[in-house]
C-alpha cells in the first residue's frame, strides 16, 4: 500500500507543479486555489492576530488545553504562501505536542525582498516573549523556505542575546539559496515538484541582487553553535535533499544536538500528505515525540533554575 500511496502523491504533484516561466502572482493564485479547495479539519479554529506588530494566524485545536506554543514559519521560497494557507500542516505539529500554533505571516518578495522575512520572523518571536510566554515553552517549526527561516531566526535570536526555544523541527528545509547542493542534479528527475530554474526565479525575487550566501538567507553557511536541538526531515525525491543533509552536518559539527531523518521515495514536505501517505503521518509522530521530550526537558531545567 505504501508504494501505491507514494505513486499517488507523485502523480498529484507532477500534475500540479508550477509551469516554468509562471510569475510569482500566478503561482500565488495557483497555490491558493489548490489549498483553499481542501477544507480544514472541523476542530481547528484559525484567527488573525499579531506578534511584535507582525500579522499571524493563531491556530487552536478543540480539546487541547495548550501549555506550549509552536511558532510556525510557512514555505513558498519567500514569495508565495501565507500563514493561513499553512494552517493544516502547522496544526498537525500542534496536535502532536498538544500546543497552540502561531503561524507567522511574514512579508513576501518581490514586494519585500530580504531581509523583510528575517526581520518579521525575529520581531514575531520577540513579541511572543514579550507577551509573557517563556522560551522554554516554545518550539519552532517550518517547512521548505519556512524551515530555513526557522533556523535563521534561531541564529538571529542567539546573536541578539534572546533566550532560545526548547527545540526546532524543520521539514525539507531550504537552507542554501545558492542552490549548490549536489541533489540539485542527482535528484532532478526524481523531484515531481521543482526544477532548479523554477527555484532560481523565485530566489532572485527574494535576494534582489544581494549575496544569496548570507548566513540569514542561507543558514547552511552560518555558525550554528549554541542552537537548541533540531530535528530535520526530508525525502529522497527532492532537489533540496542536500540542504537538509548539509544542515545536519553543520549542526553536528557545531555540537548542536541534531536528528536527521531521510525517508525513501517521498517528495518535498511529504508530511503535508499525511492523510494519504503513511510515511508522512509517521514522520510527524516522531517529530512530535522529539519536540515534546525537549519541551519537558526545558520545563524541568527552568523549574530547577527557579529554585536557586
Amino acid at each position: 500500500m505504501s508504494t501505491e500511496q507514494k505513486d499517488m502523491v507523485d502523480a498529484i504533484l507532477r500534475q500540479s507543479a508550477f509551469p516554468i516561466g509562471s510569475t510569482a502572482q500566478q503561482q500565488r493564485q495557483m497555490l491558493r486555489a489548490a489549498l483553499s479547495a481542501q477544507p480544514l479539519p472541523t476542530d481547528l479554529t484559525v484567527t488573525p492576530g499579531t506578534l511584535g506588530g507582525i500579522p499571524t494566524a493563531e491556530i487552536t485545536i478543540a480539546g487541547i488545553e495548550p501549555h506550549h506554543v509552536v511558532l510556525y514559519f510557512h514555505g513558498g521560497v519567500y514569495v508565495i504562501g501565507d500563514a493561513f494557507l499553512a494552517a493544516d500542516l502547522a496544526a498537525q505539529v500542534g496536535r502532536r505536542v498538544q500546543a497552540k500554533v502561531i503561524s507567522v505571516d511574514y512579508r513576501l518578495a518581490p514586494e519585500h525582498p530580504y531581509p523583510a522575512a528575517v526581520d518579521d520572523a525575529i520581531a514575531a518571536y520577540e513579541g511572543l516573549l514579550q507577551s509573557g510566554v517563556e522560551a522554554s515553552d516554545v518550539v519552532f517549526a517550518g517547512e521548505s523556505a519556512g524551515g530555513g527561516l526557522a533556523v535563521a531566526t534561531l541564529i538571529n535570536a542567539r546573536d541578539r542575546g534572546l533566550p532560545l526555544p526548547a527545540a526546532a523541527f524543520v521539514m525539507s528545509p531550504m537552507t542554501d539559496l545558492t542552490l549548490s547542493g549536489a541533489s540539485m542534479e542527482t535528484r532532478r528527475e526524481a523531484d515531481p515538484l521543482f526544477t532548479r530554474e523554477l527555484l532560481r526565479e523565485r530566489i532572485n525575487d527574494y535576494t534582489a541582487g544581494q549575496d544569496a550566501a548570507l548566513p540569514l538567507m542561507s543558514p547552511i553557511f552560518a555558525d550554528l553553535a549554541g542552537l537548541p536541538p533540531l530535528i530535520i526531515q526530508a525525502g529522497t525525491n527532492e532537489l533540496l535533499l542536500d540542504d537538509a543533509v548539509r544542515l545536519a552536518g553543520q549542526a553536528a559539527a557545531a555540537d548542536v544536538e541534531v536528528t536527521l531523518e531521510i525517508t525513501a521515495g517521498v517528495p518535498h514536505v511529504f508530511q503535508g500528505y499525511s492523510a494519504i501517505l503513511d510515511e508522512g503521518a509517521a514522520a510527524l509522530d516522531r517529530a512530535g515525540r522529539f519536540l515534546s521530550a525537549h519541551l519537558a526537558d526545558a520545563e524541568h531545567e527552568a523549574a530547577r533554575a527557579g529554585q536557586f
